[in-house]
């Protein structure tokens, strides 16, 4: 399959439209995938570069995010934008290349380089994304879990989000503190005492 390089931009296109063209990618269509590519892989680049400093491994994650596209898109059920599926599948892919990472910079053949100390922001969204928090928001409710990625793991504001998911900027709000109870809830049910990382109490 032949693409294009990403360009700026944020998603753009019709609901309707990017449904279209999935419901066309679901079926071997190579050209729908090109202009899936084409609408979003620049916002997607951005947001990808925006959590990862490595050229590299945010172009090799941006390919591999359309290559699960074109073999899942059968699985898009049309619920929300496209923009938000595609978001998804992306930022998992770029936990999957960090893993894969830490992996290899732990192997004793590997060098060693000096890196700066992780910040406090880094920290916590590592927990988000690995640790006992990154459990803890898998067990809570999938479109509570997406709000919470959109606003604390990505730092979109609420009508960014809402752009993304296709909901309305007060289910974003809503959705948000729900998505902070059920996962205090969550985290309280995997132990027994300890701050929240996310700040306050349940």
């Amino acid at each position: 399959m032949r693409l294009s390089r990403p360009t700026g931009g944020g998603p753009s296109g019709g609901d309707e439209d990017d449904a279209a063209l999935l419901r066309a990618v679901a079926r071997g269509d190579t050209g729908a995938l090109a202009v899936l590519y084409d609408r979003h892989a620049g916002w997607l680049h951005a947001r990808l570069a925006r959590r990862c400093p490595d050229e590299e491994t945010v172009r090799e994650v941006l390919q591999d995010t359309f290559v699960t596209v074109w073999r899942s898109a059968g699985g898009h059920r049309g619920r929300g934008e496209a923009g938000g599926w595609l978001w998804v599948i992306a930022a998992r892919r770029l936990v999957d290349a960090r893993r894969a990472g830490a992996r290899a910079a732990r192997s004793p053949a590997a060098p060693e380089p000096a890196a700066p100390a992780p910040s406090a922001e880094d920290r916590v969204l590592a927990g988000l994304e690995y640790g006992e928090v990154g459990a803890a928001l898998d067990r809570i409710s999938p479109e509570l879990a997406e709000v919470l990625r959109a606003t604390v793991v990505d730092g979109l504001t609420t009508r960014e989000a809402a752009r993304l998911l296709g909901i309305p900027e007060g289910t974003v709000k809503t959705r948000a503190l729900r998505a902070r109870r059920e996962l205090r809830a969550a985290l309280d049910a995997g132990r027994a005492r300890g701050p929240h990382p996310l700040g306050g109490t349940a």
